[in-house]
């Protein structure tokens, strides 16, 4: 089972811009951190071809290759990033101990959960295709919605988010085509209304997406049905969006930490802390509202430095 354990001042979990910032203050502060990267090394932004919001890139950057910059600069400051997930862990202690891959055992003065959330998809094939393919789906109309200017558009969901991602998209690109599975909307009544009353958004409630449709890793149209008629048509478009909600990467943490409904870890209002003391939190690990690199890389640096302060307390 476990072999020796292995004592640690400083765990970051999950290696997203979130993490890697932590781990970058971390290391410049002598806290000698040791990240594990999770099932998806780089997290949400290795799925995104071009990263163009980013400060300090101005032309822009792919995804993989940013997070490749992030990971260089964090062991350049001998951050020590290791493969590997956390299985389990055990924070009713003083000592915070983590299992990793079910085997390791690891007793850590400080935790940073950088864990992020993950995109819900359709889990169609065709979507998951041209995904994979960076040709025309993403989960993020605020990350993306720019490379579809003047363009069609086609966004599922039907609560709020989706109904703010609409309206986003409906600045930049010439028409937004809402697909809402039932009859009505999820969203808040300004938010129903916002839509609504944007010329260029059509809705098409009742719908559902059978297809998603392209040549050569672009995507070309949405073949979609109405589930009370059940006819099929296809409507043309060059980006097809999700808007159907995050799931927070949390669960391991649920027995000890406090979460929301959807399992986003609750931090102490301007801070990185969670209800157990020595462990924090940044990133979508946290946060439903803004989800872009550059807070996350924000709220990495904060539980950096409230790790240190929380260290610097204790000695």
């Amino acid at each position: 089972m476990s072999q020796e354990i292995e004592k640690i001042k400083c765990l970051i979990i999950g290696s997203g811009p979130a993490g890697y910032t932590a781990a970058i203050y971390a290391a410049r502060a002598n806290m000698n951190p040791v990240m594990y990267m999770g099932m998806q090394p780089g997290g949400q932004l290795t799925t995104t071809n071009e990263v163009e919001n980013f400060p300090g890139y101005p032309d822009g950057v792919s995804g993989p290759e940013m997070m490749m910059q992030l990971q260089q600069q964090a062991e350049r400051f001998e951050t020590d990033v290791r493969n590997g997930w956390v299985t389990k862990v055990d924070f009713s202690g003083d000592v915070h101990k983590v299992w990793v891959d079910e085997t390791k055992e690891l007793h850590c003065e400080t935790v940073i959960i950088a864990t992020g959330a993950s995109a819900k998809y359709l889990n169609i094939p065709s979507e998951q295709k041209y995904l994979e393919a960076g040709g025309g789906v993403s989960a993020c109309a605020v990350c993306d919605g720019f490379f579809y200017k003047n363009q069609e558009t086609v966004i599922v969901g039907a609560g709020d988010s989706a109904c703010e991602e609409a309206h986003y998209l409906s600045n930049i690109c010439s028409k937004v085509t809402m697909l809402v599975r039932s009859e009505k909307f999820r969203a808040s009544q300004i938010m129903e209304d916002r839509v609504k009353n944007t010329p260029n958004i059509e809705i098409l409630f009742n719908t559902e997406t059978v297809e998603v449709l392209g040549e050569n890793d672009l995507v070309t149209g949405v073949k979609v049905k109405n589930t009370k008629t059940n006819k099929e048509k296809i409507i043309p478009c060059t980006g097809f969006f999700l808007a159907i909600g995050h799931k927070p990467n949390t669960d391991v943490f649920k027995p000890y930490i406090e979460t929301d409904e959807v399992g986003y870890i609750k931090n102490i209002p301007g801070t990185s802390k969670t209800n157990v003391t020595g462990v924090f939190v940044c990133g979508d690990a946290s946060d439903k509202t803004y989800r872009q690199a550059i807070t996350a890389a924000g709220t990495g640096c904060m539980a950096a430095l409230d790790a240190e302060r929380y260290l610097a307390s204790k000695h």
